[in-house]
């Protein structure tokens, strides 16, 4: 069956893309399977992971909403996913590849959005990147510590999908586009949606290039990036696109990230604060998948577990370890 699929790729795709049966491999070897080909088996393993799962109970933006229809880390993950497929199908690469680094690129993002991450990174003596992280949840934490043993493309993609990563493919680099596409536009309406924010405030040279509403914005930067792309070895948007989608980004951050639910962010950073320096002092109590980690790399075996946590499990483990039980003395 994958056969088939082989053949496909080598008449259909761009010289450009990456090839199934061109992977580098993975880190340990193991049987192939006779109908998925490798980026497919790597796509249904991240779909299935334990860490995928718990992105639906792990902060966007918005801590806790009055409402149903703000992201979470699991929709910006979907969303991601949509709009690198949508570039992968119209530049002529590989779909699968694209479809498991985009569902695997957050994977090892903190509870409580980017506020999260900036704690752990303060902390940590050796610093703290989600990129990083989701690379190591892949590679040595998921499945009791044995990893997915995810192919090299897949790995590469993950942890170079921020805007400063240099991906190996260019399934890689359209992900990165994609991340940034999706975050700044769906984080415009929950901003939007929660009176941070009022359309008519919006940057008016970025609307002037990508439009008013989300679906305009999107569209426009895809068919960007494909006139820009379309047989080229690189994936990219034109400089004048390029400009206005980081006008928008630090339009975003001026505005929005630092000014967004500022008490609960503040919460937020005490309790993470506080979870990090009660483990780094008890690395006992850390969880026992963890304790071998923390024979030699405490910070990071405290890390690994921080970040695993949804945003609920981190406030129970807190009110747990930190707020006193009814009828306690």
């Amino acid at each position: 069956m994958k056969e088939i699929t082989y053949e496909k790729e080598r008449k259909f795709l761009s010289p450009y893309a990456k090839k199934s049966e061109e992977s580098a491999g993975r880190l340990r070897e193991e049987p192939s399977c006779g109908m998925r080909t490798e980026f497919q088996r790597d796509r249904d393993r991240i779909i299935y992971s334990k860490s995928f799962l718990r992105l639906k109970n792990k902060t966007q933006v918005f801590f806790a909403p009055d409402g149903d229809h703000y992201m979470s880390r699991l929709t910006h993950t979907l969303d991601v996913s949509q709009i690198a497929r949508s570039l992968a199908r119209c530049l002529s690469l590989n779909e699968d590849l694209t479809e498991a680094i985009a569902l695997g690129h957050d994977l090892g993002h903190t509870p409580f959005g980017h506020v999260g991450e900036r704690v752990l990174d303060r902390l940590c003596p050796t610093g703290f990147k989600h990129s990083v992280q989701s690379l190591r949840v892949v590679d040595a934490l998921e499945k009791d510590g044995r990893g997915l043993n995810l192919t090299f493309e897949v790995r590469n993609g993950i942890v170079n999908h921020t805007k400063s990563g240099n991906p190996a493919t260019l399934e890689g680099a359209a992900v990165s586009l994609a991340d940034r596409i999706a975050y700044i536009n769906h984080d415009i309406e929950d901003a939007i949606r929660a009176g941070l924010l009022r359309e008519e405030e919006l940057p008016e040279e970025a609307v002037k290039v990508f439009g008013r509403d989300t679906s305009a914005r999107i569209n426009t930067a895809i068919l960007d990036i494909y006139e820009e792309s379309k047989g080229k070895p690189y994936v990219r948007m034109s400089g004048e696109r390029g400009k206005a989608l980081d006008q928008l980004r630090s339009f975003m951050f001026e505005h929005v990230y630092e000014h967004a639910n500022k008490l609960i962010q503040e919460s937020a950073e005490r309790m993470l604060a506080n979870l990090y320096t009660y483990f780094t002092d008890r690395p006992e109590e850390l969880p026992a998948q963890y304790a071998e980690t923390a024979q030699t790399d405490v910070p990071r075996a405290v890390c690994d577990y921080l970040s695993s946590m949804t945003d609920k499990y981190a406030i129970g483990v807190f009110k747990g370890l930190f707020v006193p039980r009814e009828g306690s003395v």
